[in-house]
């Protein structure tokens, strides 16, 4: 790694070698997923699983089963809100869903503990939501793994809650005063290979582990190139519409289309104006997700 990459602001470059040292002993503190959410993850990847067993599974912690009924009788998945049961969620919705469904659950804010950057943090799990969602719908217009893609869009930029976490810790160690623009630069600098070390922890599938390493180039993902690209096409579809006006950066919907990775894909335009059409449904999915 690299350094010299932050501003010079007192501290930050004593800060910057810390985490340098902190990353490459692998001395990074990764929250914990909830025992559950690892489980269901594994589970639904099993062929030999059942539905009874990701019921039970799930049941075992109440506060997660709530939350997938929640989800699973929302408007969205069930206009009539009528399933009662688990068993009834996941014979309607299928496992993979669920499993979804208890997976972007998991994923909250509540993982981390990043005083005064709440709002960071918040915005980088639902761009990661919004990323899942629109892989999922990228994954199918292009006819591969739906499942897959939510998982890698999901956990793409798992990283950067956990870096921003480890440098707040590390500034107050230090006794530095961070600024915002310094910790930015320093998540942006650590984050990916922060992010490779989460997903290996959490013993999330090697195709997640691999997306998420080769994320900024998807060239050098070998059999996870079409994963990655499909992962990278959901966060610039997250970015596009989580974009408010006069954001900087903010791509217009001709630029989304351009994008070289949707050509890579071999998506034609009228295939792209066809998946931006589903930004309702999109939408939907994630205020059930979210609430």
């Amino acid at each position: 790694m690299t350094s010299a990459k932050v501003s010079p602001q007192p501290g930050a470059a004593a800060l910057e070698r810390a985490m340098e040292k902190l990353v490459n002993t692998g001395a990074i503190d990764v929250p914990m997923l909830p025992e559950v959410a690892g489980k269901v993850v594994r589970l639904a990847q099993d062929a030999d699983s059942d539905a009874a067993e990701l019921a039970k599974l799930i049941q075992s912690d109440q506060i997660l089963a709530g939350h997938v009924m929640r989800v699973a009788n929302s408007a969205l998945y069930t206009p009539n809100a009528s399933l009662v049961s688990l068993q009834q969620a996941i014979a309607r919705l299928g496992m993979k869903l669920i499993s979804e469904i208890a997976l972007g659950a998991s994923i909250n804010s509540s993982l981390f503990n990043a005083p005064g950057y709440d709002d960071h943090i918040q915005y980088v799990i639902r761009h990661s939501l919004l990323s899942g969602l629109w892989a999922k719908e990228i994954a199918r217009a292009c006819r591969r793994n739906v499942e897959a893609a939510f998982l890698t869009g999901l956990l793409h930029d798992i990283g950067r809650p956990v870096a921003t976490q480890a440098i707040i810790t590390k500034a107050k160690k230090l006794e530095i005063p961070i600024q915002k623009p310094v910790l930015f630069a320093l998540e942006n600098q650590f984050q990916r290979t922060i992010g490779v070390k989460v997903v290996e922890q959490w013993e999330m599938p090697s195709t997640v582990v691999e997306v998420v390493r080769y994320f900024d180039d998807y060239n050098a993902a070998g059999e996870a190139k079409n994963q990655t690209m499909i992962a990278c096409a959901g966060s610039l579809f997250a970015s596009h519409f989580m974009c408010r006006p006069g954001d900087e950066g903010c791509m217009t919907r001709g630029e989304l289309i351009g994008q070289a990775v949707l050509g890579d894909l071999d998506l034609y335009q009228d295939e792209v104006e066809e998946i931006l059409e589903k930004e309702d449904v999109v939408k939907s999915a994630m205020e059930a997700l979210s609430a």
